[in-house]
């Protein structure tokens, strides 16, 4: 499987997400924001800080040439993951509903957290059963995810909730909620199932020499194991 990780100036994962796809066996490109998309199984924008964040997180990346490419990928059922900044690019540009907004602390977070899988039907989480526990780490200063509570019973309705943040023990509580996400939601999906963004990084939990564990793996086994929805 060949995976395209896109580079926009100011980002800072797009290498751990190279990484993380070439240490599976599976070849990995990376595609500058000006350049055309190349042929590819699969998308992945990552996280960073994508031209600074001025205006607001994604705001200005969304206009990057190759997000019209995305756009077309995306309709035609291609997998396209977002992390952190890519989330935030994906809302932007109109492929996920909602808002991402500043968290609840008014602070950057940087910590694990834990997440309990709602939707196990996408490209990413097709090697998990619905309510299975990821641990990963979070850093962000906008990941506090919100919408009209219209948007929030379609996501809901529609099974497009992906992550939830909760506690150890599977359970959430406003104490697992790092952020302030409304329905603790740490990641949704398209109502194809093929987009997915997320804030937590899979890519810095994929082996245990990090402290972390390796639950982040499994985003992206269950793409290269050909999961899909």
């Amino acid at each position: 499987m060949k995976v395209a990780v896109l580079t926009f100036p100011g980002s800072n994962c797009d290498h751990d997400c190279l990484h993380a796809i070439s240490r599976l066996g599976h070849e990995a490109v990376s595609v500058w924001h000006a350049q055309p998309l190349p042929e590819c199984d699969a998308i992945i924008l990552p996280g960073g800080f994508s031209y600074g964040d001025y205006l607001r997180c994604g705001a200005i990346a969304r206009f990057s040439p190759v997000l019209q490419d995305v756009k077309k990928a995306a309709a035609a059922g291609k997998p396209i993951l977002g992390i952190c900044n890519g989330f935030q690019i994906l809302i932007e540009a109109g492929l996920l509903p909602g808002a991402l907004m500043r968290n609840q602390s008014l602070r950057f977070m940087c910590k694990e957290v834990s997440l309990r899988l709602e939707n196990n039907k996408t490209p990413f989480t097709g090697n998990a059963d619905k309510g299975a526990l990821y641990r990963m780490p979070i850093a962000h200063a906008e990941g506090n995810f919100f919408a009209d509570e219209r948007t929030l019973a379609d996501l809901e309705n529609k099974h497009q909730v992906v992550f939830r943040y909760c506690d150890a023990m599977g359970t959430t509580t406003e104490a697992s909620n790092p952020n302030g996400a409304l329905h603790a939601i740490a990641g949704i999906c398209n109502e194809a199932g093929n987009v997915v963004g997320m804030m937590p990084h899979p890519e810095r939990a994929i082996e245990n020499l990090l402290g972390v564990g390796m639950d982040g793996q499994n985003i992206f086994s269950a793409l290269l194991e050909g999961g899909r929805p």
